[in-house]
């Protein structure tokens, strides 16, 4: 079984996230790709966090239907900071040894990736894959990771926030009913 592990704070999750993910289910050839929610996220620092089971329902929104992207509440349920290696020893314990773990990263991710805790373990666990997202060609990453190729969008949920504190409605940029939710739900206004 191959496995693709996409964490984040999807804050809120956008179609960036989703287009990531079907680009490495297919090209890694993963039988399943996980959506892992963050509590609190270590290495990003947002004035405007939804609370975690809003971002996780928001998630399960939008991947709803399909059969091979899963939600997960792991680092939830944990509390406080998530560290990856964690997330990932609480995955190789749920699954066989012979499970291949993919830990997908967008490409500014990469750039820091030496800093995360127990790198050294973690890189033992997972193989690292990166999006190819030449926007962010600056700098020179210090761990090698496989890369695979995805169509350029220039998305985020940072982006996504600031539209609809200005009373513009991102749609197409999140599923129809990700919007639907954040409307009723009133985040980030």
């Amino acid at each position: 079984m191959t496995i693709g592990l996409l964490g984040g704070t999807f804050n809120p999750i956008h179609i960036g996230h989703l287009v990531l993910a079907q680009e490495a289910f297919v090209q890694l050839k993963c039988d399943r790709i996980y959506f892992i929610v963050a509590h609190t996220p270590v290495h990003k620092r947002s004035k405007v966090l939804a609370d975690p089971a809003q971002r996780l329902e928001m998630v399960k929104l939008a991947i709803k239907g399909e059969k091979n992207f899963y939600s997960s509440d792991v680092e939830i349920k944990r509390e406080g900071k998530s560290y990856s290696i964690d997330t990932v020893n609480t995955f190789r314990k749920k699954f066989p040894n012979t499970t291949k773990f993919y830990f997908i990263l967008g490409e500014d991710n990469h750039k820091t990736l030496h800093t995360w805790k127990d790198i050294d373990l973690l890189k033992k666990r997972v193989s690292f894959v990166a999006a190819n997202r030449p926007a962010n060609k600056k700098g020179q990453a210090k761990i090698k990771v496989r890369s695979i190729g995805m169509p350029k969008l220039d998305i985020s949920s940072s982006l996504i926030r600031q539209m609809i504190k200005a009373g513009k409605w991102p749609r197409y940029f999140v599923p129809d009913n990700v919007l639907s939710y954040i409307k009723r739900s009133k985040l980030y206004t």
